[in-house]
Order: structure tokens, then sequence, then C-alpha cells
């Protein structure tokens, strides 16, 4: 059966540690170890808590990578994009017959400029998509399965 059809996962399920956690309420403490009736040496070690396994993933040289690139592209994208709306805003307000000057018919500067901030709307959301996939998607999916196989995402 597939855990997220909707359908009650039924006693099948009563050792996953997330249902000790939901039968405790949530936030009382730390998530509980799966119940294991016949506990014997063997067993293996029990499960980091996952803020811990946060707390590490996020001190590493790879998240921190990450972050950087996110920053490097965010930051000057945000500054330039604020730069030409305010340069727009104050252009349309100190310089009225610059921007009323026609170019083509009915079309005049203003016009020409307002459709430059949607074109350059649409320009950023994509730049920013590839490079989201070209240089932080990879690592970022490589950060998040180093956090399931230490087993904070269960």
């Amino acid at each position: 059966m597939d855990k997220h059809d909707g359908r009650d996962p039924g006693p099948a399920r009563l050792d996953d540690p997330w249902y000790d956690a939901l039968a405790a309420g949530w936030g009382e403490g730390d998530i509980p170890a799966a119940r294991a009736p016949d506990a014997s040496p063997a067993d293996p070690p029990p499960r980091p808590r996952p803020a811990d396994v946060y707390l590490e993933v996020q001190r590493s040289a790879a998240f921190q990578e990450v972050r950087s690139r996110y920053r490097r592209f965010v930051v000057p994208a945000t500054a330039g994009f604020l730069l030409w709306y305010v340069a727009y805003v104050v252009a349309a307000v100190a310089a009225p017959g610059l921007m009323a000057r026609p170019v083509w018919g009915a079309v005049n500067v203003a016009l020409l400029a307002g459709l430059g901030q949607f074109l350059s709307t649409f320009i950023l959301t994509w730049s920013y998509a590839r490079h989201a996939r070209l240089r932080r998607d990879r690592a970022a999916l490589d950060l998040r399965w180093t956090v399931f196989e230490r087993g904070a995402g269960r």
C-alpha cells in the first residue's frame, strides 16, 4: 500500500517513530525511537536526533557552498532589479517629458520602459531557475539525501 494514498496505515505501521510522535502529541519532547519489544545488544544504535543532523548539515562545507552560490546570484540580481524599478519610477516623476517622448506612433518611452519591467521580470525568473538547476540543485539534493541517510528525515 502506498503510504501517501490517504488511507489509514493501520497496525502495520505501529512501529513507526512518527506514529509514536503523533500519539505522544507533537512538540512534547524528542521524537521517540521506534518501539522494539525484543531489544537486544545486537540492535543498531539509535538514530541521531533530527536537530543534531540538521545542525551538522548546516555547518558542513557543502551546505555553506550552496548558500554562497545562492547569495552570489540573488543579492546582485535583486539589487539590479530594484535599481531598474526605482529608476523607472524616478524617471516617470522627474522626467515626464522624456517618458512622454513618442517612439513610434502612440508608443512612448514610458510604455517601452514599463513593458521592459515585465520583460526583465521574466528574464530574471528564467535566469534564477537556470542558475538553480545548473549550480545548486544537485548539491542541495545531495545534502537532502545526507539528511535522510542519517535518519532525520524518516
